[in-house]
């Protein structure tokens, strides 16, 4: 096949593609327009989140094949549309579901043993023992929302600390060794934790609100390695701030653009929920990282050339 990468990736795919036969041409800096007006020309196309895979990209790519991109979620593409034209869709969770249990787990850990507050007060000549006196997850309970590669990564983390894992899916039987499914309704009322594991759909839009939030019984701590427009920041801000939820770690933010490279447009017109994530000593915040690993970056493009060298 004839193949078209239009994000740079590890040097073993195209390397791994080409001594399978296949033709690799890389346009890393073209316009969406300008790749479309030779997209007919290629059987496949790689991707990471440059620009959208929408209807108008779809009908001009006349032979395609396949879309592949490397990461974990198919956002960025027309799915039900691709899959009408009979294009095979492809992504890569399993290579950065590993990358993504750690971080979150670090996340945790981070906020659970303040951290953050209590490396910049020693950095500024504080010692504040009793202030920066931390939790154990040994007894807590960590429920899940998501139980698929991303969150059974982050559940098998957890099995060394002796904390209860609970997780819910709208799919039914998924629930292992290392975490028990339960109903949302029974996740909200024993969760110490919560962690988000889902992908970006409308089911999952605005997930996390002000009403979400009052349903759990405790106060609870949020992580968010899954994606930013699940949870609606305004509402998050007002739950830190009536202790609601003790403090959160997010890996991902409403603002960020679809591509993932930028956190908004204009700078300058900051929201004000995101002032108050900044400066808050109980947040602990980075920039869409969490899969993005030196190691993973090696599995997702194995993931990916596996994937391709195995269609029919």
């Amino acid at each position: 096949m004839k193949i078209l990468h239009i994000d740079s990736n590890h040097a073993l795919m195209i390397q791994q593609l080409a001594a399978a036969g296949h033709t690799n041409h890389e346009d890393y800096t073209s316009s969406k327009e300008e790749i479309e007006a030779k997209i007919a020309d290629y059987e496949g196309v790689v991707i990471r989140s440059r620009f959208k895979i929408d209807r108008q990209f779809l009908d001009a790519a006349t032979n395609l094949r396949f879309i592949a991109r490397v990461g974990a979620g198919l956002e960025s593409i027309d799915i039900p549309y691709a899959e009408s034209k009979g294009v095979h869709l492809i992504a890569a969770p399993e290579g950065n579901r590993n990358a993504v249990g750690e971080h979150a787990l670090g996340m945790l850990l981070m906020l659970f043993n303040k951290l953050k507050q209590a490396d910049a007060e020693v950095r500024n000549g504080q010692w504040n023992r009793e202030k920066n006196r931390g939790l154990e997850l040994e007894g807590k309970t960590v429920g899940l929302i998501g139980y698929g590669n991303m969150g059974n990564a982050f559940a098998k983390k957890l099995q060394g600390f002796d904390c209860e894992v609970l997780c819910y899916d709208i799919r039914p039987d998924l629930g292992n060794a290392n975490a028990r499914q339960v109903s949302l309704e029974e996740l909200q009322e024993k969760a110490d934790v919560l962690s988000l594991h889902t992908p970006w759909t409308p089911l999952t839009d605005k997930m996390v609100d002000a009403d979400f939030i009052k349903g759990f019984k405790k106060s609870f701590w949020l992580i968010n390695t899954a994606r930013g427009k699940s949870v609606v920041t305004a509402d998050l801000v007002e739950a830190l701030k009536s202790g609601k939820i003790l403090g959160a770690g997010l890996d991902v933010l409403e603002y960020e653009k679809l591509s993932f490279e930028n956190l908004f447009t204009d700078a300058a017109q900051m929201p004000e929920p995101l002032k108050y994530l900044i400066t808050a000593e109980n947040v602990v915040l980075t920039p869409h990282i969490a899969g993005w690993t030196v190691e993973s970056k090696i599995k997702l493009a194995q993931t990916i050339v596996d994937k391709v060298l195995a269609m029919p």
